[in-house]
């Protein structure tokens, strides 16, 4: 089954507002940005989030960040976000009565923010059946490692482990699977023979914001289909 995603996309009897700003062409025309909403869910300081604020305060980019959400209190992502204007929500597995709760939970107070895709920015926590059920094939995740080698939450570690001469960071569509969903886009980061696990993890974060920035962008802007494992941007 194919599936097609593109930033004008939204739920029954809604139509795209255009944004305030526009792109003018000849004096006698006008063609209006259409901006794609974007909700981010993170569990840290928000490096990959503040590149989506940068790029998206230009109009150009095609998407607005319109909430961002937690799964903790007091972390840099959220205060980044609450600078930046953005309504935030914290939503902790431990204040709901099981895992199922909460995964409803989360699927409520995202779509009531009515997204066009969210993306998981450092997001540590794996969402459920009611949260694929109503996002399943706009919910993407950027994973630090080359998928499918080193799945889970030490990437970099386990590269160097392992003894490859190229880590890099992967974008995936989420589905029920541990960082298993069909792959959109990957960036290859070289190993060097002096790395240790934290110089090579930042290094594969410098490569990994550029690269979300640059996919989420061509999403939202192009369009994309999801048919089986393969995820194509036109």
């Amino acid at each position: 089954m194919t599936e097609r995603r593109t930033r004008s996309e939204r739920a029954p009897g809604r139509s795209p507002a255009p944004s305030s700003s526009c792109v003018r062409g000849r004096p006698s025309s006008e063609e209006f940005i259409l901006s794609a909403r974007l909700v981010v869910l993170l569990s840290g300081s928000g490096t990959l989030l503040q590149a989506l604020l940068d790029a998206t305060r230009d109009p150009a980019y095609g998407a607005t960040i319109v909430a961002v959400g937690a799964d903790r209190d007091g972390i840099e992502g959220l205060a980044r976000a609450e600078r930046a204007g953005i309504p935030t929500f914290v939503l902790r597995v431990r204040d709901h009565p099981s895992r199922a709760d909460w995964d409803a939970a989360l699927t409520a107070k995202v779509a009531a923010f009515e997204p066009d895709l969210v993306v998981s920015a450092g997001f540590l926590k794996l969402v459920g059946a009611s949260f694929l059920s109503e996002f399943g094939g706009k919910y993407v995740n950027s994973h630090n490692s080359l998928l499918p080698a080193f799945p889970g939450m030490h990437g970099p570690r386990d590269a160097l482990a392992y003894g490859v001469r190229l880590a890099g960071a992967t974008l995936f569509v989420v589905d029920e699977g541990v960082d298993a969903g069909p792959i959109i886009a990957q960036v290859a980061v070289p190993v060097r023979d002096d790395d240790t696990e934290e110089t090579l993890t930042e290094r594969i974060k410098v490569a990994e914001r550029r690269q979300l920035v640059d996919v989420v962008g061509s999403m939202v802007r192009e369009g994309y289909t999801v048919s089986g494992r393969k995820v194509t941007i036109p």
